[in-house]
């Protein structure tokens, strides 16, 4: 009898370093691609790029915890303003306004993926997420002008000088993101992902003057096409 037991708990010790190889404990990714700015975004900043890098912890074959740093930059269009020389009468000439807004975004998540030993597979992922948003604006204008974009957070409706839109702003916020991708590999794996982020920003308030007493929204919605390796 003990001799079967023996035998058995000898089993079960191969067997379950065997066991354990179903799936790997930490894999590390890191992949880089576009963003697209979605919905009233778009109309503030273009198409940009973006990277990342991020650990997964797999707590069974195809369940695991995704925690992501990534960096977006998205520049926005030129924007041509009217500047004139000084706010009571002045001549008006055409002005300049240049932008970019970067993100860098720090993302938990759950993915729910396929088993690691299959060659051409697929996970999906959503979770949470803080945003650290910085505009940085320039020009190489001088004079008085009126601009109001709440992506810049800036809506001056009366006469300031350009020096006043100049410069860096920045955002601390919180959002949402979820998602999908294409694998290829077992032992390295390439993928190819789609995700979708929604940030909410603070709201942007017209000073007394303006032509609309209404706050604006600075919610931010963008899908970066990301491709990387994780291996």
């Amino acid at each position: 009898m003990l001799k079967r037991l023996a035998a058995a708990l000898g089993i079960l010790m191969v067997a379950a370093p065997a066991g354990a190889q179903d799936y790997k404990p930490v894999e590390v990714n890191v992949g880089f691609g576009v963003a697209f700015p979605l919905s009233s975004f778009k109309d503030s900043f273009n198409t940009g790029w973006n990277g990342g890098i991020g650990a997964t912890f797999n707590v069974g074959p195809t369940v695991g915890i995704l925690g992501e740093y990534m960096y977006h930059r998205m520049d926005g269009p030129d924007r041509t303003i009217n500047v004139v020389s000084n706010p009571i009468a002045g001549a008006v000439s055409n002005g300049l306004l240049q932008s970019n807004q970067q993100i860098h975004s720090f993302t938990g998540n759950v993915v729910v993926h396929s088993k690691h030993d299959t060659a051409v597979g697929g996970y999906v992922l959503g979770g949470l997420g803080w945003y650290h948003r910085k505009i940085q604006i320039t020009s190489p204008s001088v004079g008085y002008t009126t601009y109001c974009d709440p992506y810049w957070y800036v809506c001056y409706p009366a006469l300031v000088p350009v020096d006043n839109i100049l410069g860096d702003r920045s955002s601390d916020d919180f959002g949402i993101n979820f998602g999908g991708g294409i694998t290829f590999g077992t032992a390295a794996k390439f993928y190819v992902e789609a995700r979708y982020h929604y940030v909410w920003g603070p709201t942007i308030t017209p000073p007394a003057g303006a032509t609309t007493t209404q706050s604006l929204s600075t919610n931010a919605q963008y899908l970066p096409l990301t491709f990387g390796v994780r291996w």
